[in-house]
């Protein structure tokens, strides 16, 4: 192996501990920074400069986790309970507000509501055309004036984009198109992110061949 194989060789080992390193602690620096921002909201004398005279960093994470921890708490009871449907009341009469809101309510209670589960199962779906699969996600059942256009049984999924999952496609499609797969959520989503470096269970391809997967015949799909 020549010096300039060397070179490149080592240069992408260390491309490779280093992005992911240095893309992990920007996140979190955003994160903290953006948490940090709620100090502004609150009087003067209650901030760090003026206790020890400096900004402590990551204070705003704490401070947001006992707000939403101290919001959810007096919601749960009957009166906290009273004053959000009294809250969600006073933005359904602001025009614009009232679409956004509701929009967004709509999906936080589909992702984080206790018993709930955004993604139910991982599919294997043909998409974007006849003979091309990807991996999708069963979120549910077609609804409302939908149900009368649709002749047959249908299922409503989720066709994700790759290696940015929150980015996708809504689709209806039938019951007997899609293939249900051994796999766990977290786990497709994993392989989605990595584009298909990150095999499910950890079985990586050691070779450089690609082999043709083995497609399974379309089972039942039970919700």
């Amino acid at each position: 192996m020549t010096r300039k194989h060397f070179i490149r060789r080592y240069f992408i080992t260390g491309l490779l501990i280093w992005v992911p390193l240095v893309i992990t602690l920007w996140v979190l620096d955003l994160l903290v920074g953006t948490m940090d921002q709620t100090l502004l909201l609150l009087p003067s004398r209650w901030r760090t400069e003026s206790w020890i005279g400096v900004h402590i960093p990551g204070l705003g994470v704490v401070l947001t986790l006992v707000i939403v921890f101290v919001t959810g708490v007096l919601a749960a009871n009957i009166i906290g309970q009273r004053l959000v449907r009294f809250w969600e009341g006073a933005l359904a009469r602001i025009p614009v507000v009232n679409s956004i809101y509701n929009g967004v309510k709509q999906v936080s209670d589909t992702l984080f509501a206790p018993g709930g589960q955004a993604f139910r199962k991982a599919l294997l779906v043909q998409w974007p055309s006849p003979g091309t699969w990807t991996i999708a996600f069963l979120t549910g059942t077609p609804g409302g004036d939908v149900m009368k256009h649709l002749k047959g049984d249908y299922l409503s999924i989720y066709v994700p984009t790759t290696p940015n999952p929150t980015g996708g496609y809504f689709v209806m499609v039938p019951r007997d198109s899609v293939v249900e797969l051994d796999m766990t959520v977290d786990e497709a989503l994993k392989y989605i992110i990595s584009m298909g470096v990150a095999a499910p269970n950890g079985a990586a391809r050691r070779s450089g061949a690609v082999a043709a997967p083995a497609v399974k015949q379309p089972r039942a799909v039970n919700q």
